[in-house]
């Protein structure tokens, strides 16, 4: 796509070699604040976003890329940068999980004999409440906890609108807070 210095000795009055430093100058002037404000909507770290868009120039200059003109240098690099700013945040998001992962397994391992009696006895409690509940609260709820349905596909088995279906969540919830209390369920993280 786009030559070497080698390559493009024919067009170098109309090209822009980014590995010349009054080309890339011209090239920095005219892209970083732009580029920094495409890493940033993306990022939303100034810090992470003046890297990438550093980065993303330096990239261009590093492989003496020339380019045949300033808007193309600055639709390539915007394209670099973009993509360096979504892997960030993939990065990012895959490290954050794995501290969670971890985080949750050493929860997991310290429980003991009274947390599992607390959780057995909040969930026997909710069972009593449930069985409390109108039968069409009863329904949704358990489709959307036990049956792990959202609320469109509960919508379908019930025949209802999807807005019933938040209606009648929310409802359920509401009394089963009333029938049990707040403060009496043990609810395990």
């Amino acid at each position: 796509m786009f030559n070497s210095v080698e390559g493009s000795q024919n067009n170098v009055e109309l090209a822009i070699n980014a590995g010349n430093p009054s080309d890339f100058k011209k090239i920095y002037d005219e892209c970083m604040q732009m580029l920094y404000k495409v890493s940033f909507r993306i990022v939303n770290d100034e810090e992470a976003a003046e890297d990438l868009a550093h980065d993303s120039l330096i990239k261009a200059n590093e492989k003496n890329l020339v380019f045949p003109s300033l808007n193309d240098a600055k639709y390539w690099l915007i394209r670099v940068v973009k993509n360096a700013s979504i892997n960030y945040v993939k990065r990012k998001d895959r490290e954050r999980k794995a501290y969670e992962k971890v985080l949750y397994e050493d929860n997991r391992k310290s429980e003991n004999g009274e947390t599992d009696y607390l959780k057995q006895e909040a969930i026997a409690k909710a069972k009593e409440a449930l069985k409390k509940l109108p039968k069409n609260l009863q329904d949704v709820l358990l489709l959307r906890e036990y049956a792990d349905l959202n609320y469109k596909e509960i919508g379908k088995v019930l025949g209802i609108t999807e807005g019933n279906v938040k209606v009648r969540i929310f409802r359920a919830r509401e009394q089963l807070i009333k029938i049990i209390g707040e403060d009496n369920v043990f609810l395990p993280d």
